[in-house]
């Protein structure tokens, strides 16, 4: 049908254009194909880190609420002595991108800024308690860094994966059909031409022979009737020697 085909003229020079089309069509899904390849593995890595990091951040939360719960026994409310001691974020994220596939996927970093605000806090009493609830709280902190990294990345991933593979369908099943159908009608019609000029000119070659025939039979009619007809005759179209004349 010719709409799945190109429309084009039927040509040599067509038929070399949609043959580089269709090898660039090819090679263009090839690396499509390895770049979803690769997109894919690093998207499953990143899907199992995910999983260990959440199971991780269970257990993590747990202990950090309940070294939260013994840190308010041993010293009480704290939530005044924070307040006094806050005076800018300690645990800060820096962003960088990695490249996958020549895909930028977000990467966020946990770094520590500062000194420890917190070190005079507990002096009075249930220091231990403290002491181990800012380690498991700062743990927790940074695992939600890199949770947060792995999910960002995971999205990201996702809807490239998704785009790539449409690009890859499409090529597959729609671009390089089209052109091999394309490149099929032109070898068609060209191959229809070349049948009707050869026909054409046996039929000019069986013409030519056919008066030629009748020409000789012509001919020799004549020369039976005694007619000279080897003679020449003036009318026709010969070549005659210039004729030199001297004194």
């Amino acid at each position: 049908m010719a709409s799945d085909r190109i429309a084009i003229f039927p040509s040599r020079m067509a038929l070399t254009t949609m043959k580089g089309k269709l090898k660039g069509a090819q090679k263009g899904h090839s690396l499509l194909k390895k770049k979803a390849d690769a997109l894919t593995l690093r998207f499953r890595q990143i899907l199992k880190k995910i999983i260990e990091t959440k199971m991780l951040m269970g257990d993590v939360m747990k202990e950090a609420a309940f070294s939260l719960a013994e840190a308010k026994f041993a010293s009480g409310e704290i939530n005044h002595m924070v307040l006094q001691n806050v005076s800018k974020a300690q645990t800060k994220v820096r962003f960088k991108k990695d490249n996958v596939a020549g895909v930028q996927l977000p990467i966020f970093e946990h770094y520590t800024d500062g000194t420890d605000t917190y070190e005079l806090t507990g002096l009075s009493r249930g220091g231990q308690q403290l002491g181990k609830l800012k380690k498991n709280y700062s743990k927790a902190v940074e695992l939600l860094v890199d949770l947060a990294s792995l999910q960002t990345s995971f999205i990201t991933l996702d809807e490239v994966i998704k785009i790539t593979n449409r690009r890859v369908n499409a090529i597959e099943h729609v671009i390089i059909p089209r052109i091999e159908n394309t490149l099929a009608y032109i070898s068609t019609e060209l191959d229809e031409r070349e049948r009707e000029e050869f026909f054409r000119l046996k039929k000019v070659q069986n013409k030519k022979g056919k008066d030629r025939a009748a020409n000789e039979a012509r001919k020799e009619a004549l020369r039976l009737q005694g007619v000279d007809v080897d003679g020449g005759n003036l009318l026709d179209d010969q070549y005659d020697e210039d004729l030199l004349f001297t004194d």
